[in-house]
């Protein structure tokens, strides 16, 4: 084990991180009873196998019935699994999934759990009654803000107990600090999307950093810095998408005020759309959201007490929202998902990444909605530029035989 924390303190190539999950995971057993293991395939499949990535969404895809036609397909997996979500929030979410109002399941504090769990619910489907096997399957994993904490549970670096609960939690103290601030301040809070064309994109949030008071570096770190304003006044740019979509957080007025500057002044002038979101999500409002997580993250799992809460290395590679590059220790983890809560999500570099850098070839979308797996075939196309390569999205049970087929007649098909 020495040996292996040597090993971690390199700096790692993806490759590297990929290896050295498995060693950790050889190494102890896998001393993990939480989730099942699978033999770790040959080499020679790994060699042939193009690069895989499974990827979950985020808030805004959930929509009332959106685990049913799972529960009647496939019972004997997705029952338990409801069950299990009940057990451990403490309260029939399963209900507001399946029968609840719109206006219920869209309450950020019901939404982020309910899609992050069906998400789980549909991958352990896909596992125990097709048979896919992500350490087999797949080489790593990411998730759109949110969906991050699927992408851990799926990646073997947070258990869906612990990730469930945290969820929740969190969801709740974004959903107070959002009426705290309408209180407070008697404006609006929300999101908006701008979307420009693909070449000016560079020089529009540049124009918005220039504006916020924001150092061109910002987006990734300290983004949430705008101007000298207080925090309830306070824009950020919560997303960058694709090669030609951002959204904006915070203030409504702010951002309104933001758009008039780029159009008089900037010679910009992207489409806005106003998101359905109750939460001004990735903005400093949230920070008490980041501070609680901070605190969740410090203490050990509330499944296994005896252990810590982040498992790592996990099964495979789990690329961060904020630095777009997979995590690289269980400290750094725990810092990056804290501060996810206020940080940008980089989701465009973190596909660029994955595609330019780490010739990943196959996507897999699995969670409610598409607007996922969109996103990623804006940008690497949904066919696929290589022999074997392709974006496939797993919503429904529908989906599902004809995309395990489509993985299955890839999977020999050589990495360019």
């Amino acid at each position: 084990m020495e040996k292996l924390a040597n090993e971690l303190r390199r700096p790692t190539t993806f490759r590297h991180l990929y290896e050295v999950a498995f060693k950790s995971h050889a190494a102890a057993g896998s001393g993990r009873c939480h989730q099942k293991q699978h033999p770790r395939r040959s080499s020679s499949t790994s060699a042939k196998r193009p690069r895989t990535a499974l990827f979950f969404p985020g808030q805004g895809v959930q929509r009332v019935g959106m685990a049913t036609p799972w529960l009647e397909a496939y019972p004997r997996t997705a029952k338990p699994i409801m069950d299990e979500i009940d057990s451990t929030l403490g309260f029939a979410l399963s209900r507001v999934i399946a029968e609840g109002s719109n206006a219920e399941l869209t309450a950020t504090e019901n939404a982020q759990p309910a899609i992050m769990a069906t998400s789980i619910m549909i991958l352990r489907v896909l596992e125990h009654e097709f048979g896919f096997r992500p350490r087999d399957k797949v080489d790593v994993t990411l998730g759109h803000s949110l969906g991050e904490f699927a992408a851990l549970v799926a990646g073997g670096y947070l258990r869906f107990y612990d990730a469930l609960k945290m969820v929740r939690t969190r969801a709740e103290v974004m959903a107070r600090c959002s009426r705290d601030a309408a209180e407070l301040d008697g404006g609006e809070f929300g999101m908006v999307a701008l979307v420009c064309e693909e070449a000016r994109l560079a020089a529009l949030i540049e124009a918005i950093h220039e504006f916020l008071g924001h150092s061109s570096a910002g987006s990734k770190s300290d983004s949430h810095e705008d101007s000298d304003l207080p925090p309830i006044q306070q824009v950020l740019i919560a997303n960058i998408n694709s090669k030609n979509q951002i959204v904006l957080s915070g203030s409504i007025e702010r951002i309104k005020t933001l758009l008039t500057h780029l159009r008089q002044f900037g010679g910009h002038d992207p489409r806005a759309v106003r998101l359905k979101a109750d939460s001004p999500f990735h903005s400093p409002l949230m920070k008490p959201a980041a501070d609680v997580m901070t605190k969740i993250l410090d203490k050990p799992s509330q499944e296994a007490p005896d252990e810590d809460v982040v498992t790592f290395p996990g099964l495979m590679p789990c690329v961060s929202n904020v630095t777009a590059r997979p995590f690289q220790s269980r400290a750094e983890l725990k810092d990056l998902l804290a501060r996810q809560a206020v940080d940008t999500v980089q989701w465009h570099d973190s596909i660029k990444y994955l595609d330019q850098e780490e010739k990943v070839r196959r996507w897999i979308g699995i969670g409610p909605g598409k607007v996922g797996r969109n996103l990623v075939g804006k940008e690497v196309g949904m066919k696929g530029a290589v022999k074997g390569g392709g974006v496939w999205g797993i919503s429904s049970p529908a989906e599902v035989e004809d995309i395990m087929k489509a993985l299955d007649a890839t999977d020999t098909a050589e990495e360019d």
